[in-house]
Parts: C-alpha cells; structure tokens; sequence
C-alpha cells in the first residue's frame, strides 16, 4: 500500500509562495503519475497540476497544469528523494484551500489526468492560506 505525505503549506500573504511537498513511502515517482489537487470549503475537489510517470515505452515527465494556476505554479520531482514538489507563487485568497496530492501507477495522458477518481492513493493533505 503506497502512502503519501504533503508538507509546506502554511499561510501566506497575497502575492506570497510555498512549496508544497509529496513524500512516498516507497520509490514510487519515476513509474507513477503524480497529481496535485485541492478542495476549498464548500467546494468540489479540483485538479492543480499533475507529472506523469512512465509506463513500458512511454517516457514520463510530462506535466499539464490548470488554467487557474498555469504560470505560477510548478510541479518537479526528486526521485533521489522521493518526493514531488508544488511550487506556487503569487499567491491568491482564491488559492485557500487544503491540497492533496494523489499518484496512480503508470502513465497518465491528456483525457485523465485532471479526473480525482483515478487516482487511487491519496495524502491526508496540507492546508494553504492566502490572506488578503
């Protein structure tokens, strides 16, 4: 059983930034795609950002990124460590929420990657706050 634990949030004022981390407890993160989402109070959970992992012939490293975020966040990760990092900047109130990150064996394309459903494995997530 794959477990996952996020770091790094905190509360921050607008215009602000984090870096968020994924940590597994397994080497899990050059064969698993790994996503990052969250969910506001009174809010459907919503995709962030997401790095694909490889599957057979298929290279991974691709990343795809939500339009609300798309420019000032980052997605990378440290298979030394482990780990799959968020970095986010300029920093909104609209960007509180508790974030998640989630991973699925495999290679993750263009049709799923924003789905929550399918990803199996999930951390018990890191709130974030943007003050005004």
């Amino acid at each position: 059983q794959v477990q996952l634990e996020e770091s790094g949030g905190g509360m921050v004022q607008t215009g602000g930034s984090l870096r968020l981390s994924c940590a597994a407890s397994e080497r899990i993160f050059s064969t698993y795609s790994v996503g990052w989402f969250r969910q506001a109070p009174g809010k459907e959970r919503e995709f962030v950002a997401v790095i694909s992992g490889s599957a057979g012939s298929v290279s991974g490293g691709h990343t795809y990124y939500a339009d609300s975020v798309k420019g000032r966040v980052t997605i990378s990760r440290d298979k030394a460590n482990n780990t799959v990092y968020l970095q986010m900047n300029s920093l909104k109130p609209e960007d509180t929420a508790v974030y998640y990150c989630a991973a699925r064996p495999g290679f993750i394309g263009r049709t799923d990657y924003y789905r929550w459903k399918v990803y199996p494995y999930w951390g018990q997530g890191t709130q974030v706050t943007a003050s005004i």
